[in-house]
Formats: C-alpha cells, sequence, structure tokens
C-alpha cells in the first residue's frame, strides 16, 4: 500500500493541475502583428487576463488580414476553429449564416449593447438581429498621412483636392523624394481605389458603385476619372512598392524617404508607437473628397467549440470588451476611436478628435460608408473582383475604359 502522504501530495497535484486549466481561455486568431497593432492587442489581453481568463495568443502577420482568414477557413473546416477570431464586415454574415458563430445576445442584453452602440456597428455584428460579434473600435480609411519636414523643404502645403494631389506629387518627384509611400498588395491597391472613389463620385456614387453594383455608374466617365487618377497614383510610387507591407510604407513617411500615404488611421498607430510626435513629425489630413467618411471596424467573434474552458474564455471575452477603459486603451494604442458611444477622448490625439467630429457630421449627411478593401461591405467574391481588375489596372498597362469595361462584367458574374 502506497504512503498515505505520498497518495495526498499526488491528488494535490492532480487538483492543481485540474483548477489550474479550468481558468476561462481564449484562443486568439488575430492579424495585429505591425508595432502599433501589437501594442494594442497587447491591451486587450491584459484587460482579459486581469479579469481572470488566459489569453492564447495566435497572430497571422500579412495581407491585411487575408493570411489570417485562410488561416481561419483552413482550421473551420478541420472542424478546430479557434474560440475566438478577428473579423469584420460581411465575413460576420457569412461565419453566421453556416452556423459557425456563438450566439451573443445574453451578453449584449446584460450589458445593453443596444444603447452602446451606433446603429452602423449593431448592423455589422447582428445576424438576422441577433448579435454575433463584437466591435471594437472605428477606423478611418480616407486619410493621408504626410510627413511636414518633406512638405516644408519641397515647399507645398497637403492637398485639397485630387488636381492639388497631382500638383503636390510632380513637385515632389522632381525634388527627388518618392511622393506616395505604398505598398502593392491587391488591399492597399483597392484601399487607393476606395480613396479616390469617394473623393472624385461622392458618397452617393460610392454606393451605387460598392453596393448596388450599378452598370450605369459602373460604365460611367466618372470612373472613367476614378481610373484615370489611379493612373496617376501609380506613377508616384516607387519601384519597390509591390509586395510591400503597408506599415513598411508608412516607416518611408517617417524617414522622410516618402512624403505621404493614403492608408486608414491604423497608420498613425505606427507613428505613434516610433515615439514620433503629431505636428512635428507627421500630420494627418482627410483625402480630397465632396464629403464622406470611409469606415472600417474590428469585431471579435466567438466560434463553437465544446472545451467548456473555452465557452468560459468567449463569455469572459464578450463582456470585456466594451468596457469603457478596454475601449479606451485600445483605441488610443490602435489609432482608432472607440466603438462604444459616451467613451471620452480626453488623451487621444488632434487626428482621432477630427475623425470623431467627422463621422458625426457624415452621419447626419448619410454620408458614412463602408469599405470594400477592409471586408466591411459586399461578398468576399465581389472583393475579389474589385481586388483582381483594380491591382491589373494598377500594376499593367490596362486602360481606363478596359478597367472599367472588366470591372462592371466581373463584379455583376460574382455577385
Amino acid at each position: 500500500m502506497g504512503s498515505p502522504r505520498l497518495s495526498l501530495v499526488a491528488l494535490a497535484v492532480l487538483f492543481g493541475s485540474i483548477t489550474a486549466q479550468a481558468a476561462p481561455t481564449a484562443e486568439v486568431l488575430h492579424f495585429w502583428t505591425s508595432g502599433g497593432e501589437a501594442r494594442a492587442a497587447l491591451s486587450l489581453k491584459q484587460a482579459f487576463e486581469a479579469r481572470g481568463g488566459v489569453w492564447d495568443d495566435a497572430p497571422v502577420a500579412g495581407g491585411g488580414g487575408d493570411a489570417m482568414a485562410a488561416v481561419l477557413r483552413a482550421r473551420a473546416l478541420a472542424r478546430v476553429p479557434p474560440s475566438v477570431a478577428q473579423i469584420k464586415g460581411q465575413n460576420i454574415q457569412e461565419w453566421a449564416e453556416v452556423g459557425a458563430l456563438e450566439g451573443l445576445d445574453a451578453i449584449a442584453q446584460q450589458q445593453n449593447w443596444d444603447e452602446l452602440l451606433p446603429d452602423l456597428l449593431k448592423e455589422t455584428v447582428q445576424y438576422q438581429g441577433k448579435y454575433v460579434a463584437v466591435p471594437l473600435n472605428i477606423h478611418r480609411v480616407d486619410w493621408i498621412w504626410a510627413n511636414p519636414r518633406v512638405l516644408d523643404q519641397v515647399g507645398v502645403t497637403p492637398p485639397q483636392t485630387w488636381e492639388e494631389f497631382n500638383e503636390v506629387a510632380e513637385k515632389i518627384k522632381a525634388a527627388g523624394i518618392i511622393p506616395l509611400a505604398h505598398g502593392g498588395q491587391p488591399w492597399q491597391d483597392v484601399t487607393l481605389f476606395e480613396v479616390v472613389l469617394l473623393g472624385i463620385g461622392g458618397a452617393d456614387f460610392y454606393k451605387k458603385v460598392y453596393l448596388d453594383l450599378d452598370q450605369e455608374a459602373l460604365h460611367s466617365d466618372t470612373m472613367i476619372k476614378v481610373f484615370d487618377q489611379m493612373r496617376k497614383l501609380s506613377t508616384y510610387v516607387d519601384p519597390g512598392a509591390p509586395g510591400r507591407e503597408w506599415n513598411l510604407a508608412t516607416a518611408m513617411v517617417m524617414r522622410g524617404e516618402a512624403a505621404m500615404q493614403i492608408m486608414g488611421d491604423w497608420a498613425k498607430a505606427e507613428f505613434l508607437t516610433a515615439g514620433l510626435e503629431y505636428g512635428e513629425d507627421f500630420i494627418c489630413v482627410s483625402s480630397p473628397s465632396k464629403g464622406g467618411y470611409i469606415i472600417n471596424s474590428d469585431s471579435f467573434a466567438m466560434f463553437k467549440v465544446s472545451d467548456p474552458d473555452q465557452k468560459a474564455g468567449q463569455q469572459l471575452m464578450a463582456s470585456t470588451l466594451l468596457d469603457e477603459q478596454v475601449q479606451k486603451d485600445f483605441n488610443l494604442l490602435k489609432g482608432s476611436i472607440p466603438a462604444r458611444l459616451g467613451v471620452s477622448l480626453d488623451g487621444f490625439d488632434e487626428c482621432a478628435m477630427k475623425s470623431s467630429e467627422d463621422l458625426l457630421l457624415n452621419e447626419a449627411r448619410g454620408t458614412v460608408v463602408g469599405s470594400i478593401a477592409h471586408e466591411l461591405v459586399q461578398s468576399g467574391a465581389v472583393r475579389g473582383a474589385f481586388l483582381d481588375v483594380v491591382t491589373e489596372h494598377f500594376n499593367t498597362d490596362m486602360s481606363s475604359q478596359e478597367a472599367v469595361n472588366q470591372l462592371a462584367e466581373t463584379v455583376i458574374l460574382a455577385d
């Protein structure tokens, strides 16, 4: 017969092992891998763990989330999904439609999400009127980030129209500086495209093209002008652009190798993480437009799992993310503004303040529009059609008319 003392020790070790495993656990699949993004993700991890959770980090770099999406699909098909995944927009709807997501209505009702969230985000994270994801933030896509020292050196000011943009870019190019920092990846090309689409066509035209897939709009002279401006932009990027990650393009602006970058306000997080100061080292200006605001938003969705610790982790995660302090800490680091209404913007910078003001203004006007590049609107197939045509046009000698014809045809087939 074994020693009673040893048996007690063995039981204690076993009991300790069991209780250690019983903590709410979340395997979090995400694509926040740049410096600024990683700091923001860490703030969520710390908040989750402070409430007793165990965060199992599963980052996937590359492609503006496209690489992570491929990993998520593979794991879901293999029936081993992560318990928590960063998805957004139409992807939320598509995963909910196939029954892959846990419902969050109980927590939503308990915390009164209907009152905490703006309508435009509620629509994004609900499926058939039920909450299936938690929004984390509001990003604005249509920004120009610029190095003020470079602009001063060349003797130019931030452009207010696309004609001015071209004039400024030509002067910067003549001075031997890269006018536009860019990463030649399809999602980045389409980011430029939708910023130009809003700027030249306006919000109503943008909706006709992106939401309605309106053939008259797709074949219009305005679309020709959009692709003509894209051709101009292609002459302002450097030969090393193809394949470049977006944050490396941001670093070019930091170092003064390039003057400007057109990118969402997650770029701001890179400047701040590098210790740079707004106004001195970088500035933000909304891109030239007739009015409008292109919105992007990150969300966490909970995939159906059987492990009780992971189920508990999902409940804890969902109940944590809209906490006021969690929202503030995360968005200060992410470059975005809070998804939750009423969070104080004390401590946020001028870019965030302008984003918040412009959002309210454009909401009142009905000119807030969703991003295809960042998967907030349209199906994956339609998004793919835009990615293919815009990227081919931007990187080859395809004419604007050819691009218009091909786009009009392929989006209808994809729809």
